[in-house]
């Protein structure tokens, strides 16, 4: 978790403490307080430490139950301004996987120019829908129930007509474990291996490839997306990170910039694919 999203926790658990201790009618302790709510007091507490991110109905029943009604608005924006920094995925999922996917599309929707490294999967705006579907039961295996995973087949399919939009362009590098990883049925990703070798030569895409064999200058970390000058998603396994700050822009830019000096483009590319892709039929 990073620091500036724990400091705002920390903030927001400050004022929730300050709003207990100023109640109209006298000063709460933790019990009384957690005892007004139906909470155990040790949630009281960690939300105070920011220990416990709060939920917006917490802050709503904490503003109730303090006679601060008022402040449910102002403690509502301040959750929401470190919230769409780091989104856990749990909480993300809470709802299914269509609503999770349906606020990164509006961004991808705004952006001209996005650049997108991956390092063990295919990314989403080249997938087919039948990887993408492997690919959401597995987080769904690992994170939340599958409830909705067709439907967020279709909104990811139909993300793609991003690609097609004048004006747009991809720059999208991945290293060669994302050809191979079978996180799908070894039929599933022969099609999503043809699938990239048919974008290759369109204007919209530009598709490197960072063989295994290739000299790295950086380590292949986590996969992130970078939407113009204005916004990075970088994705971990307990959260999904937006950044917006000049600083982070530019040092994601620059590892995305130092991984493309490993990678292969047209033909060669096309020959890393290929080989994937015959080690698939050898099976």
């Amino acid at each position: 978790m990073s620091t500036d999203y724990q400091q705002a926790r920390t903030a927001l658990g400050g004022r929730m403490r300050e709003l207990r201790i100023t109640c109209p009618d006298g000063k709460l302790t933790g019990p009384q307080l957690a005892g007004r709510l139906g909470w155990t007091h040790s949630k009281v507490y960690k939300l105070e430490g920011g220990k416990q991110t709060a939920t917006h109905q917490d802050l709503r029943a904490w503003a109730d139950a303090t006679g601060h009604a008022g402040t449910y608005n102002e403690l509502a924006s301040r959750l929401a301004g470190f919230e769409s920094h780091i989104r856990s995925w749990r909480r993300a999922l809470a709802d299914g996987f269509k609503p999770a996917q349906t606020s990164l599309t509006a961004q991808i929707d705004q952006s001209r120019d996005m650049w997108i490294w991956e390092e063990a999967v295919i990314p989403g705006l080249v997938q087919t829908a039948d990887y993408a579907r492997h690919v959401m039961m597995r987080y769904a295996q690992l994170l939340s129930p599958a409830r909705d995973i067709e439907d967020a087949v279709r909104g990811r399919i139909e993300r793609q007509k991003w690609l097609y939009q004048p004006g747009r362009k991809l720059y999208v590098l991945v290293w060669e474990a994302a050809l191979r990883s079978l996180i799908c049925p070894p039929s599933v990703l022969a099609a999503q291996l043809d699938r990239l070798t048919g974008i290759i030569g369109m204007d919209t895409i530009e598709l490197g490839v960072v063989p295994f064999t290739a000299s790295m200058k950086i380590v292949p970390a986590n996969g992130f997306w970078i939407m113009d000058d204005r916004l990075v998603v970088a994705e971990d396994w307990h959260a999904e990170l937006w950044l917006d700050d000049a600083d982070n822009i530019a040092l994601y830019m620059k590892a995305w910039n130092t991984l493309r000096e490993s990678a292969v483009y047209g033909s060669d590319a096309h020959n890393v694919i290929n080989a994937a892709r015959r080690n698939l039929s050898s099976r």
